[in-house]
């Protein structure tokens, strides 16, 4: 009896295996199908399709999706031709290229000149084009090269010293985007009166510099000289927003050269919790700005030895040509005395994002690499008040750093006064240059605070605001009120302010106690915006503390000086 229910168990259960081994693979075979039907699926979708089923956070980092069209049939054409591109060019280049490296010839050179230039056998490679549609009335075409090359450039190099040196350039690697504008458009063939060109974004730009016949290093500091004269004789020569234009109809197409649109007044007021970079203490940092990175319009701020939160409340310049395009560069370093500095971050921003005639202030996250965007690493960030001033800009605002604005309450009614004219006996205009000197009566008033962090054993705090004006080192403070995170003052002060555009406001939060005091937080403000408005309100986050904000109302009274010197 045992053995026959043995049997029939046995028999059951390998049923009862064979029906689920079926139903099994009948199942992932049904999963295969499905799959293969969704990779199917996937495989006919479109890129406007994918872009309808994810956002753009759900892509790696690796996906881009470009609008560029690809060019193989350009890039075979110019292979065939190249050789008589090459004939053709190199002069034209040479020709160019050497009144440029005249004008950026290092010091301790006496000529810089081209003994050899043939841009080799290698032809450049387009790997994209695309329509630029940005409203004008023309037709905007940019393209990407890539060009590894093998051209034969041989500078001549004369030192003081009647030293000759022939520099070989070789190893060049470039990658960038070419501008191309065709404007005005006519009814007359080809359509169009001129063309403009430009490298509107260089992305590489490797070379290697060798001394035929000697050693590079004989002269200090020459490598480092040449490369970048060559550097800034690229970027002053054809980087964009530079242009080169030619004609191709007769016609006046001065309206398509590079010039000045504006003026940007930067004002580098702090930075905060910068990275140190010293073994020993603290970093010393310094400012490196500009907008074209040419080494005379490049603009360096003042060390501040051993922080990391430094104030330099510093005005610097900068020549506006393309305001669409073109933005201001920060970068700090630290400074390491006779060595290189060192890299702490870098930060921009676009000049398009900024209203004209009005002051932006604007907190920027430092990076390692503007051209990296996935830099979580907390470097600091860099404190900056911003004013774009269009040529012509007639708005009701005046730029209170401008050289050129009215001297006395007197002068403003006569003609010639916001010129900074005068006649001389003979009748003829004076053209004099004054310094601005911005003096007044500044009127704070502390209101109140908010959200403050508790400094006191019981969760509360006896607070009250120290105020500085730092130029001046002139102080005042509030009364204490006791037992309170949410305090109000309403107390007014008034300081005299003999540099406006250059001083600061400074106000400290403390925490009363009976034998000593406790920091809770400040806020540093620039006196540019209450120059700007005459009169403000706002709430401050207070800095170096966990929470707090002031509350405050800002009023200028100007009594303006003015000094001329030649």
């Amino acid at each position: 009896m045992s053995f026959v229910l043995g049997v029939v168990f046995g028999i059951a259960f390998g049923l009862a295996i064979i029906v689920a081994f079926v139903k099994s693979e009948n199942a992932r075979s049904k999963q295969r199908t499905d799959l293969a039907s969704g990779i199917a699926e996937f495989a006919r979708m479109t890129v406007e399709d994918s872009r309808k089923i994810f956002t753009p956070e759900q892509y790696p980092s690796w996906v881009v999706f470009s609008n560029q069209q690809k060019l193989a049939w350009l890039n075979s054409h110019l292979e065939k031709i190249w050789p008589y591109v090459d004939e053709a060019a190199s002069e034209l280049v040479k020709s160019s290229v050497e009144p440029i490296l005249e004008q950026y010839r290092p010091v301790i050179l006496a000529s810089l000149k081209f003994s050899k230039f043939t841009l080799g056998t290698v032809a450049p490679q387009f790997t994209g084009i695309s329509i630029i549609e940005d409203g004008s009335e023309g037709i905007t075409m940019e393209l990407e090269m890539q060009w590894d090359g093998n051209p034969s450039i041989i500078l001549d190099i004369m030192t003081y010293v009647g030293v000759a040196l022939p520099v070989q350039v070789k190893n060049i690697g470039f990658t960038g985007i070419f501008r191309l504008i065709f404007r005005p458009l006519v009814d007359e063939f080809p359509c169009f009166g001129a063309v403009c060109y430009s490298l509107r974004q260089k992305k590489k730009l490797d070379f290697t510099l060798k001394v035929i016949g000697g050693d590079m290093t004989a002269i200090p500091g020459l490598s480092d000289a040449i490369e970048g004269t060559i550097r800034d004789a690229v970027e002053d020569s054809i980087t964009w927003p530079v242009r080169k234009v030619i004609p191709i109809l007769p016609g006046d197409y001065s309206d398509l050269e590079l010039k000045p649109t504006g003026v940007l007044e930067v004002k580098l007021v702090q930075a905060k919790e910068l990275t140190n970079k010293d073994l020993i203490g603290k970093s010393d940092p310094f400012a490196v700005l500009y907008v074209r990175p040419l080494r005379d319009r490049m603009k360096k701020s003042k060390i501040i030895n051993n922080d990391l939160n430094p104030i330099w409340n510093e005005h610097f310049e900068f020549v506006v040509e393309d305001p669409l395009t073109q933005h201001l560069v920060v970068k700090i370093y630290d400074d390491e005395g006779l060595q290189s500095a060192e890299l702490i971050g870098c930060a921009h921003i676009c000049l398009n994002e900024l209203e004209p005639g009005k002051v932006k202030d604007i907190w920027l996250k430092l990076v390692k690499d503007l051209e990296i965007q996935r830099d979580q690493k907390n470097r600091g960030q860099v404190h900056l008040e911003l004013l774009y001033c269009p040529n012509g800009m007639n708005n009701g605002l005046s730029n209170p750093f401008s050289q050129n604005e009215s001297m006395t309450s007197l002068e403003r009614v006569l003609k010639n006064s916001a010129e900074g004219k005068e006649s001389s006996p003979n009748g003829s205009e004076i053209n004099n240059r004054r310094e601005v000197i911005v003096r007044g009566v500044l009127s704070v008033t502390v209101v109140s605070a908010d959200d403050l962090p508790p400094a006191d054993i019981g969760g509360k705090a006896d607070p009250y605001v120290v105020l500085i004006m730092k130029k001046a080192q002139i102080k005042n403070k509030t009364r204490v009120v006791n037992e309170s995170l949410n305090p109000v003052w309403n107390q007014t002060f008034d300081f005299v302010v003999e540099d406006g555009l250059h001083d600061m406001l400074m106000l400290e939060v403390w925490d009363h106690d009976t034998f000593g005091k406790d920091f809770m937080g400040k806020c540093i403000l620039t006196l540019t915006r209450v120059l700007m408005e005459g009169e403000y309100k706002d709430m401050y986050e207070l800095a170096e503390a966990k929470s707090g904000k002031l509350n405050l109302h800002l009023k200028w009274n100007p009594q303006p000086i003015y000094r001329d010197y030649q």
